[in-house]
């Protein structure tokens, strides 16, 4: 039986329709359709509308002979109809499958194929795709097309909807499931390894709901700017009208920060979530104009850590008590705990520089973390001896409402990342380095399967690269390793802010100055090697969590180069 036990039937998508009897002509969501001479056109759609649309489309799908339970792939861009389509696969009891589309059409092939959906709904750029690459063509026996008929079968959103609207499934009972009933599928970016899909219960979004409306306090009525589209299906279930912005939300590096002020000002913005690289450039450019965002109360970032200057800038363009959150946590669990800039104080930022690591805050309640030692080896039972005190490293795990029970067909990785221990309690294995501080603050160091294995111990990325990040010239660095497991040699990858700066003398200055402050700190001492990177890779879903393995690839040809010449 379930420690986190959860009402039944359990649905998330049953907010919808509470918030359609409580506020039938409130925008659910505002979504852009053009633009014209730099300004952003939208459309709007009610609580009242979206949900009588979204009960036709979970009607449809049934009458198309989709079971409950049953799997479809779900490839729409936010607006509109990916709102609708979601909510609908929910009410209807069908488990939506999200993918990443930037990871790539191999890993799309893989993932689909893992995933075995008996459904496609997508845009008709994908439906080609998914003819054409041959995705999943064993079990995909139902089409949903989002744009003109699509030539190879299929139906419409309007012939869907319609369907809904007649024959035997016209009264059909929806959202009637269950909390340990599977929910959705929904894969891992991959930027540390192959592509793996999370398998969500319905309890899981139940306790997500809960955990962030307390834990961040947000309210009914609040205005929601949706930069990562998986975030605001959450909006309805908190009382929030969301915002599409004007973007490619698969690149949201390249988001124009101007277009996001216009509809923050426009539709009085109060909460953002966004990636670290979107704030990045939101900051720069508000500091840079003098603009402020004075209706946004909170803004929330996750994806991987958030530069320090980052969340100052961002702070400073928020009025009072409007604050930056930095929730940690992942695909898997979240989330696990958060630290706010009013938190972020001189004493953690110059910790933070001096190599003890990024803190990452306290846990959010109910969840309990710990640490324990080091093993890239399964851990079906946690022993006592195996968790570490306050002040050691060790690999974070975490007990909570919101953690998986593990991976879609992936019995090895789901082995490997939980662990059980003698009070039968289930941790989820986070992958990640850190330690806990006397204050209950937990520190994270790095990922588990990017530190550095020497003969004289390990190097944590993360912590080790924010004491090279405080160098004006620096953009970021990256810490990587050059050769076999045990053995390998700490090269120090860096990005500066200026493609110049590593040219002639200026580059042979900032090299040497940067290998200075690796022998000056004791943590970094090891580190002898410098090279330059003008653009590091970084993950395709927050465009923010550097690839460290590809740079480690890169840092050894460079090396064997060398050598050769």
């Amino acid at each position: 039986m379930t420690r986190w036990p959860a009402p039944e039937p359990c649905n998330v998508a049953a907010a919808l329709g509470e918030q359609a009897l409580r506020r039938p002509d409130a925008a659910a969501i505002h979504f852009p359709i053009g633009l014209r001479g730099g300004e952003v056109l939208f459309e709007s759609c009610s609580y009242a509308e979206l949900h009588a649309l979204s009960n036709d489309c979970a009607r449809g799908l049934l009458a198309l002979g989709i079971a409950p339970g049953e799997r479809a792939a779900l490839m729409v861009p936010p607006g509109r109809e990916f709102f609708a389509l979601f909510f609908a696969l929910f009410k209807a009891g069908i488990v939506p499958v999200l993918i990443d589309p930037g990871i790539g059409p191999k890993h799309l092939k893989q993932c689909l194929g893992e995933a075995a959906p008996h459904a496609f709904v997508g845009v008709t750029r994908a439906q080609a795709a998914s003819v054409i690459l041959r995705w999943s063509p064993g079990t995909i026996r139902h089409r949903v097309t989002v744009g003109p008929r699509f030539v190879w079968g299929g139906v419409s959103v309007d012939r869907l909807a319609t369907l809904g609207r007649s024959g035997e499934f016209a009264s059909a009972r929806l959202c009637d499931t269950r909390a340990e009933d599977i929910a959705a599928i929904l894969f891992t970016s991959g930027s540390t390894g192959p592509p793996k899909g999370v398998v969500y219960r319905h309890r899981q979004f139940h306790y997500q709901v809960e955990m962030l409306r307390d834990h961040f306090g947000i309210g009914a009525g609040e205005v929601d700017l949706a930069t990562f589209p998986p975030f605001a299906l959450f909006d309805p279930a908190l009382g929030m009208t969301t915002v599409v912005p004007h973007m490619d939300p698969t690149r949201p590096a390249r988001a124009d920060p101007a277009l996001l002020v216009q509809a923050i000002e426009r539709f009085g913005v109060t909460n953002v979530f966004g990636s670290p690289a979107l704030l990045k450039n939101l900051g720069e450019y508000t500091q840079a104009k003098n603009k402020g965002l004075p209706t946004v109360r909170r803004v929330l970032s996750a994806g991987a850590a958030v530069p320090t200057q980052t969340v100052r800038r961002v702070a400073a363009a928020l009025s009072g008590g409007g604050r930056v959150h930095t929730p940690y946590g992942a695909t898997e669990c979240l989330p696990v705990a958060s630290i706010d800039s009013e938190s972020l104080n001189e004493d953690i930022t110059d910790r933070a520089a001096a190599g003890n690591g990024i803190c990452v805050g306290r846990p959010v309640p109910p969840n309990i973390v710990a640490i324990m030692a080091i093993t890239d080896d399964a851990v079906p039972e946690l022993q006592p001896e195996q968790l570490l005190s306050h002040g050691e490293v060790g690999e974070i795990i975490v007990h909570g409402p919101t953690a998986t029970a593990g991976y879609w067909h992936r019995d090895e990785a789901t082995t490997k990342a939980a662990t059980v221990d003698a009070e039968g309690r289930a941790w989820h294995r986070m992958g990640d380095i850190g330690y806990i501080d006397p204050d209950g603050r937990i520190w994270f160091c790095g990922r588990k399967s990017q530190r550095i294995t020497t003969r004289h111990g390990d190097l944590f990325t993360d912590q080790l690269e924010a004491v090279f990040n405080t160098h004006q010239d620096v953009a970021r660095t990256a810490l990587v390793g050059v050769g076999p497991p045990g053995e390998q040699q700490p090269v120090l990858c860096v990005e500066p802010r200026d493609p110049k700066m590593v040219r002639g003398d200026a580059g042979t200055a900032l090299k040497t100055a940067l290998l200075a402050m690796a022998a000056a700190n004791p943590a970094t001492t090891a580190i002898r090697t410098v090279m330059f990177h003008k653009s590091f890779p970084v993950d395709i879903r927050h465009n923010s969590k550097i690839g460290r393995e590809a740079l480690g690839q890169w840092a050894t040809a460079q090396l064997t180069k060398d050598k050769l010449r």
